[in-house]
């Protein structure tokens, strides 16, 4: 950290003089001012890192000249020096920004400890910045190469944001991401590939539980023509697909555990054959594993290979769900809000408070596809430039009226509205003899609309 910067502002030379003094012998660089048109003058043309405030000044009173340093400079701390009776004023100014203070009389030691813990509170200060600069970048590169960016300014995902820094800097680490079903691990994956060496190459996205154990080995490996019935032609498999790249097997959970060993003896050995042929091709892939599931307990309980899972599992990303980052969410609605604003030729400026409030509310089981996907229908529904409560109907009803045991009783056959919907179409058509343009008049519906409703309910006209 540089030498620290001080301007002492007092309108009595003694004082002023008194701290100068003492803060040079501790090596400071230091600047005077009786007056704020002064401190003006040094805060214009110098860099100034802590100010020494005097409460009571002339030209403007020390609380008033605070809120403009704060508004002008907000780098620069405040310290203030408060005479004995002027303890509303510091509690005051504390309100407003001010970083500490000491009062008249002082002490030199009462100033080197203020000074200290406000040196330490600049420390601080300048880290959190660069955890800022950094997260900011790297989200911003993983948007450009991917057209998705990581959205969210919770310590959870800025973790996230860091561990896959550090691991795209390796070549060929495995990785295990974890996380709940919809909170966005394939998007994380291929963040790491395109921060890495490889991003120039392929990457390639598999869903282990859509293969059927059949199929296995020829997706993975590949096969030789007349290998089995049906291959007729030579086919390489995924690890060829994505050599020198990036292999991403999404719910690896999910794989047959007879499949499992081949998959670790190609990760052990970099080693592929063909179904059909002993010929072994090198290949040179990073696998990236994801899963929704605790696959060390189901290592543990002999439902995944024990092996397998430690292979995979040299570096893990865990993406903490949405409930557990909540200050995220309104900058996800802001970011889905403008994409499919955008998309679908609307103006929507903002989501109104009652609906930000409801939705900041919500758990979301399904985590961000389920927000993406509130988000959508609502920018689909809304007629306004504004979203609001109405247009989140499908989550208004679980949050205004959880389940009781009240609600939990059959409801009586008049608030059924499947049950009156039937009963009025009955009684229609029975009224207007089975007539299906007089009973959709009666029912104030088309006649396409009462067709559609007979087919529904399986009603005989």
């Amino acid at each position: 950290m540089h030498n620290i910067r001080i301007l002492i502002l007092d309108d009595e030379k003694r004082v002023r003089d008194e701290i100068e003094e003492f803060l040079l012998g501790k090596k400071f660089i230091v600047k005077k001012a009786g007056l704020p048109s002064e401190a003006d003058m040094f805060l214009q043309h110098h860099q100034i890192d802590i100010l020494i405030l005097d409460i009571k000044l002339p030209e403007m009173d020390g609380i008033n000249y605070l809120k403009k340093v704060k508004s002008e400079y907000p780098d620069t701390e405040v310290i203030m020096i408060s005479g004995h009776g002027d303890m509303n004023a510091v509690i005051e100014a504390m309100r407003y920004g001010a970083a500490d203070f000491f009062q008249k009389p002082f002490r030199l030691i009462e100033i080197n400890n203020t000074i200290e813990r406000t040196k330490r509170f600049i420390s601080l200060q300048q880290k959190l910045k660069e955890v800022e600069k950094s997260y900011g970048f790297l989200s911003k590169e993983i948007e450009k190469e991917i057209g998705q960016r990581l959205i969210g300014k919770s310590s959870g995902i800025k973790k996230v944001i860091e561990l896959m820094s550090k691991i795209a800097e390796t070549n060929d680490t495995s990785v295990l991401i974890t996380g709940e079903s919809g909170t966005g691990k394939e998007l994380v994956a291929r963040g790491i590939h395109f921060m890495s060496k490889r991003k120039n190459q392929y990457f390639y996205s598999v869903n282990c539980s859509a293969i059927p154990e059949s199929l296995f080995e020829s997706e993975f490996f590949g096969h030789k023509k007349g290998a089995f019935t049906g291959a007729s032609e030579d086919k390489a498999g995924w690890f060829e697909f994505a050599n020198n790249g990036t292999l991403f097997l999404d719910e690896i959970g999910d794989m047959p555990q007879s499949q499992q060993a081949k998959l670790l003896r190609v990760l052990e050995e970099k080693m592929v054959s063909r179904v059909g042929t002993h010929k072994m091709k090198e290949v040179n892939v990073r696998v990236i594993a994801a899963s929704n599931q605790d696959l060390e307990s189901m290592a543990e309980n002999k439902e995944f290979r024990f092996d397998l899972y430690h292979r995979l599992s040299t570096f893990i990303i865990h993406i903490p769900p949405l409930r557990e980052r909540r200050e995220d969410i309104p900058l996800l609605i802001k970011g889905f809000v403008k994409d499919y604003s955008e998309k679908m030729g609307k103006n929507i400026q903002k989501v109104d408070e009652q609906a930000m409030k409801l939705l900041k509310k919500y758990d979301y089981p399904g985590n961000i596809r389920e927000l993406r996907n509130l988000v959508e229908r609502a920018v689909i529904i809304c007629e306004d430039n504004s979203l609001k409560k109405e247009h989140f109907r499908m989550i208004t009803d679980k949050l205004e009226y959880p389940d009781t045991n009240v609600a939990k009783e059959p409801a009586p056959d008049d608030m059924d509205l499947e049950k009156t919907e039937i009963r009025l179409i009955k009684k229609a058509l029975n009224l207007s003899d089975n007539n299906k343009s007089k009973a959709a008049d009666m029912l104030n519906i088309t006649w396409q609309s009462l067709d559609r409703r007979l087919k529904k309910y399986k009603i005989e006209a």
